[in-house]
């Protein structure tokens, strides 16, 4: 069955050239359903890659160049070489075509045998004289297989507030909670949110998920007392009244039932770390600082220039003066040099931070976690962000990243994300994402990537129009898994696609046989070809994360005692009577509690021995997660004590305080770390699942 859309659809020269650049003109939201594109969706697409197709003419001559380039081309732009096999590409080159290689490591190859792994230059000669400088990657064929199975803690680190803390969790209560978690609970690892570099302004976004930068983080999570320098600073009485405001922060929070204010904390954060600057690094500490910057080079210096000029001209660098929109102008340069001061301040952030995300990784190793510190990388970033700027070649102009319309939301999704450009990453041998990935293995024992399926295709939403008219725009997905395979390899770290929702054919299949481990959420395991109900314990899939839930999920009890629904029913975001949605709700509920009942996994639902009904039907279910042959098993931390309140609820802004709840125990009252690390409640489950084999090396 074909469903074409309302707006005009495209002619066959238009369909034609959308696909010969990688836009799709149609798709597939399920195996009996064709979707076409809009025309105007293809034409706004084709206009973000640099191609007109604005008039019927423009079509034809596009569609011509396209053809006589891809006719007249010897390789792509990026040639993918799994060390185990030899590319097709090179195959097929003409008979007699020379190649040299230039590895990264400066060597000359005459050809692609035994090449150490990394990202080369290849030239290749045909004897017509033709000749492509291509790039040439070389990855192992897959990622080891994570040894043994794990389970470990899954957090919003914001959420996990310390008596140390200054308002809301910082990298320091990180460092302390992997500690305890590998020495005390035999913990496998912990997973946290994006703790990308945020926009800066008043209020902030408070969400992970829209960063101002991915490739560098956000120095709101530093531990200030634990800045060496701080132990320095003039004026012991002004060190006195930032940690008096700091208590007060935090305790509006513990005691009084406040909010997460990130904005606060950030203030109070700054002026001291404005204090603890003044203080001159030691030799050795500014040898450190001075290999920092070399390191990272070009893109530190892009990101802090950002930051130095957003406090100039505001947060969104597309109101800036002309000449600054540009990060390589001579007006940027100039205005770079008279703001060299602050360009170091926020170079010096991004140092400590980087610090101190590498200790919290060393202590999670220290404590004994095979993979220790799970972080997670954002879709994409804000488009008035550091990012956003530095790489705006990279970036489709006009465009946003979303969903197209599927059963659970029939308007689809705008995330308000620009997307990568494809033929800009090929062209530059996928650059911007190998230093993002390096970036964030320094400190990294495993990363989750949120949306995953985006390394094949994203779905691109033309500006001021709605998420119903885009349409997918498809990445070379061998090349974006071969420079991922390539550095979570020399890493030596583990990568978790984030696979919920909607995946195109094909796509799991692939991420699998390159040794990328899924995301299994047990509410939505499902027999979706058979008879629908839940999915036995045997039939999951071994190469995945399982877990009860996630932050943008109901916590377990919640959706046990059926909370969630009434949640959403106070905030009219229903969008049927209530008494129906309970009705779906409790036999969803009830079809997982009688599989756990058959598999004798209910344990002590009679309240016995000072675990009620609730706690044993979520140590239940935990079990469950351990019948699998799941590789990873991820408690929510707040399923440890009780916590009924969502961190995000998706469909809300206002209306629901999302990503600004501390973690709490089943009444709503805020726990600390220190608390969690005594709840009896929170060991209980601990032993549960540890019961079932814990962490194997």
């Amino acid at each position: 069955m074909t469903a074409p859309r309302s707006a005009a659809a495209p002619d066959e020269d238009l369909s034609r050239l959308a696909e010969l650049h990688g836009v799709a003109p149609s798709y597939s939201p399920s195996p009996d359903r064709t979707v076409t594109a809009s025309a105007a969706a293809l034409t706004r697409a084709l206009a973000a890659l640099g191609v007109d197709a604005s008039s019927p003419g423009a079509v034809r001559a596009a569609l011509a160049d396209r053809e006589r380039e891809l006719s007249e081309r010897l390789l792509p732009p990026t040639v993918v070489c799994w060390s185990s096999s030899a590319p097709a590409a090179l195959a097929a080159l003409p008979a007699g075509t020379r190649l040299r290689i230039e590895t990264e490591q400066g060597e000359t190859r005459a050809a692609a045998e035994q090449l150490p792994p990394g990202v080369h230059r290849l030239t290749a000669t045909a004897p017509d004289g033709r000749t492509a400088r291509v790039h040439l990657v070389v990855a192992p064929p897959r990622l080891p297989t994570p040894p043994g199975r794990s389970y470990g803690l899954l957090v919003q680190l914001y959420s996990l507030l310390s008596r140390r803390s200054w308002g809301m969790g910082d990298l320091g209560d990180l460092a302390e909670l992997a500690a305890w978690a590998g020495r005390a609970l035999g913990a496998g690892f912990v997973q946290v949110n994006p703790l990308h570099a945020a926009v800066p302004g008043t209020p902030t976004d408070p969400s992970p998920y829209r960063p101002s930068s991915r490739r560098f983080p956000d120095p709101v999570h530093l531990r200030v007392e634990d800045i060496p320098e701080f132990a320095y600073v003039d004026g012991r009485e002004r060190v006195r009244g930032l940690l008096e405001r700091a208590a007060r922060l935090r305790e509006s929070v513990l005691e009084k039932g406040e909010l997460i204010d990130r904005d606060a904390v950030w203030a109070l954060k700054r002026e001291a770390l404005e204090l603890v600057r003044e203080v001159p690094l030691g030799p050795g500490r500014q040898a450190a600082y001075a290999d920092f910057l070399a390191e990272q080079g070009e893109a530190l210096e892009d990101h802090a220039t950002w930051y130095a000029l957003a406090e100039v001209h505001g947060p969104d660098w597309r109101g800036w003066p002309a000449g600054l929109r540009d990060p390589r102008s001579t007006e940027t340069a100039r205005a770079r040099g008279e703001l060299m001061d602050r360009v170091d301040f926020h170079c010096r952030l991004a140092w400590l931070t980087d610090a101190q995300l590498t200790a919290a990784q060393r202590a999670a190793r220290e404590a004994g976690m095979p993979v220790g510190i799970v972080h997670d990388l954002a879709v994409g970033v804000h488009p008035e962000g550091a990012d956003a700027w530095a790489q705006q070649r990279y970036f489709a102009a006009g465009m946003s990243a979303g969903a197209p319309p599927d059963a659970f939301n029939a308007r689809g999704q705008d995330w308000g994300l620009p997307p990568w450009r494809p033929d800009r990453l090929a062209e530059s041998g996928y650059a911007p994402f190998r230093m993002l990935l390096k970036a964030l293995f320094r400190y990294a024992g495993a990363l989750r990537i949120d949306h995953v399926m985006g390394l094949f295709r994203l779905w691109w939403v033309p500006e001021r129009l709605p998420p119903t008219e885009g349409t997918y725009v498809r990445y070379d997905a061998e090349a974006m898994l071969a420079i991922l395979v390539l550095e979570a390899s020399r890493a030596g770290a583990v990568v978790i696609g984030e696979d919920l929702g909607t995946v195109e054919p094909g796509v799991r299949e692939t991420l699998r046989e390159r040794g990328v481990l899924g995301t299994s959420v047990l509410w939505f395991e499902r027999d979706w070809e058979g008879d629908g109900r839940p999915l036995p314990p045997d039939r999951w899939r071994a190469d995945c994360l399982a877990t009860a839930t996630t932050h943008d999920l109901p916590p377990t009890a919640a959706r046990l005692t059926g909370d969630h629904v009434e949640l959403r029913d106070r905030l009219g975001l229903l969008t049927r009577p209530v008494d129906e949605e309970r009705a779906e709700a409790a036999a969803d509920t009830g079809e997982w509690l009688t599989l756990l009942a058959q598999l004798g996994l209910l344990q002590g639902t009679s309240g016995g021995l000072g675990t009620s009904a609730e706690e044993a039907e979520v140590q239940a279910v935990h079990r469950y997660l351990l019948r699998t042959p799941a590789r990873m098993i991820g408690i929510w931390l707040p399923d440890g004590v009780g916590d009924r309140r969502p961190q995000n609820l998706p469909g809300t802004w206002d209306q629901y305080p999302n990503w600004r709840l501390p973690v709490a125990d089943a009444e709503g009252r805020p726990m600390t770390l220190e608390e969690l690390a005594g709840s009896a409640r929170l060991h209980a489950l601990v032993e549960v699942v540890r019961a079932f084999g814990g962490r194997q090396a």
